[in-house]
């Protein structure tokens, strides 16, 4: 059982930007893919950016390509998502979740383990 613990949310400017960190426990972390996803409210739960188990090959929403990075190191069984040019459409609960196999990016059901998610709040 993988327990996920995010952290790094909080309140921001537009333009702004955040690191959020997810430290996974409980397995070997470098067996899985891990994803970030997001949920406003009202929202459905959204694919935001994964990354395969040795960091090698990454996956983005349109909508983030070209100011979020995500990135992991597996000696310390964290997995990260630098958000930068922040904007007020980006607020919402954040969330890390881990994955075996390397299909279907996107889609929620291809991850076992979920975080209980941070807050991004983006100001205009």
């Amino acid at each position: 059982q993988v327990q996920l613990v995010e952290s790094g949310g909080g309140l921001v400017q537009a333009g702004g930007s955040l690191r959020l960190s997810c430290v996974a426990s409980g397995g070997t972390f470098a067996y899985y893919g891990m994803g970030w996803f997001r949920q406003a409210p009202g929202t459905e739960r959204e694919f935001v950016a994964a990354i395969n188990w040795s960091g090698g090959t990454t996956y983005y929403a349109d909508s983030v390509k070209g100011r979020f990075t995500i990135s992991r190191e597996n000696a310390k069984n964290t997995v990260y998502l630098q958000m930068n040019s922040l904007k007020p459409e980006d607020t919402a609960v954040y969330f890390c979740a881990a994955r075996l196999g390397s299909r279907n990016w996107q889609r929620e059901d291809e991850y076992s383990y979920w975080g209980q998610g941070t807050q991004v709040t983006v100001s205009s």
